[in-house]
């Protein structure tokens, strides 16, 4: 029987996370640990860490031309929050296209990007839009972009004592993502891919569920590319250059 501890403060839950370190399983909303659960990839240890009451990282903001989210905020806060519309609209329509309403309404940033899933969009389009991720341990905060987040499947530079608190992303001139599904019975996509084209100008294209990790396009190439039920590795690395030339396209002049 796993014992649940609820915290309710951000001090109380890092002080948890750095005692218990890998002995407590960290969650989130709980979407993706309960699909391993139920499908046996995972056994729930003795303990669990519940982020569900902690106060103050959930939260939506515009510091400037930078979005702020807690690590809470679910996917569906994202996708109908005024504030990420006005400015990050492809962010908002990426984070709409994960699941089901009723996932949406659970799943959080936080989880998705520490559950490190190689099918997940919305890691593809944080990498895309350069963002940031903020990890929070007793001895401070350290920041990691999503490529140095996502290390390959479900593993990821967080450390024990770490917890995600907070995503910032830079206001981009235009941004685009184009989910392609290859098999109508399910939701998770054969391939994502991201465009931004950032303040200083820079054009960023990431791939999605195509590796073991979310990839620049220009990685691609040398990546090893997955085959599965949704396409094999070479019609993987077919579709993502069809699709990159799509959501180019939307970025417009």
């Amino acid at each position: 029987m796993t014992r649940w501890l609820w915290p309710e403060t951000l001090g109380e839950a890092i002080e948890l996370r750095a005692s218990l370190g890998d002995e407590a399983l960290t969650v989130a909303g709980g979407t993706f640990v309960g699909v391993l659960a139920q499908t046996g990839f995972l056994s729930l240890p003795e303990t669990a860490i519940a982020l569900g009451r902690v106060q103050g990282i959930a939260g939506i903001e515009c510091d400037g031309d930078e979005l702020l989210i807690g690590a809470m905020a679910t996917h569906a806060a994202i996708e109908r929050s005024a504030v990420v519309r006005d400015g990050w609209g492809a962010l908002a329509d990426c984070f709409g296209e994960v699941a089901n309403v009723r996932v949406r309404s659970v799943a959080t940033i936080g989880g998705v990007l520490a559950d490190a899933d190689y099918a997940s969009d919305p890691p593809c389009m944080l990498l895309a839009l350069r963002a940031r991720v903020e990890l929070a341990s007793p001895g401070g905060v350290r920041v990691l972009g999503v490529d140095e987040l996502i290390l390959g499947h479900y593993d990821t530079a967080i450390a024990d004592d770490e917890l995600i608190v907070r995503v910032r992303i830079p206001r981009p001139r235009s941004a685009a993502y184009v989910k392609f599904r290859s098999r109508s019975s399910e939701d998770r996509p054969c391939v994502g891919v991201a465009a931004a084209r950032l303040a200083d100008r820079e054009e960023r294209v990431a791939g999605g569920a195509v590796s073991d990790r979310p990839l620049l396009l220009d990685e691609v190439a040398g990546a090893t590319i997955i085959g599965d039920l949704r396409g094999s590795a070479d019609y993987r690395r077919r579709m993502v250059v069809v699709h990159a030339r799509r959501a180019r396209a939307m970025l417009g002049g």
